[in-house]
């Protein structure tokens, strides 16, 4: 059993990303397939998909690098762990290297960006920070 299922899915893409491999692949859930959706309306990704290998759904990423052959994703960092979870009100949302990168939280809306969730007056639970 794993105990940090959104942990797992970035640090997949963290070392797809230093591997310089074009995809990755991870056990698929609906809250890492709304995070790879905000990923890929964000620009961090090319794109997702979702296919079921041996009775199990299976999201494959695959990830976007510049001309210069170097990834769009600088850094991915979790925030909220299990052992510690961190909850920000609207007004509280730091901004992620001055605003160059994002938070993605998980609200009463849904999950959405730290700039949807500025936007909308929301808070919640921060899950990971991208730059």
């Amino acid at each position: 059993m794993m105990t940090d299922p959104v942990a797992d899915f970035l640090t997949r893409l963290r070392n797809a990303l230093m591997g310089k491999h074009k995809t990755t692949t991870a056990p698929s859930s609906k809250l890492k397939v709304r995070i790879a959706q905000i990923l890929k309306d964000e620009g961090y990704i090319e794109d997702f998909r979702i296919d079921e290998e041996n009775e199990r759904a299976v999201l494959h990423v695959t990830l976007k690098y510049d001309d210069k052959a170097q990834p769009v994703i600088e850094g991915l960092s979790r925030v909220s762990k299990p052992g510690l979870r961190r909850y920000s009100s609207a007004d509280d949302l730091a901004r992620v290297r001055g605003g160059i990168g994002m938070a993605i939280v998980s609200t009463s809306r849904g999950v959405m960006t730290d700039h949807q969730a500025r936007k909308d007056r929301v808070g919640g639970e921060v899950l990971c920070t991208v730059w």
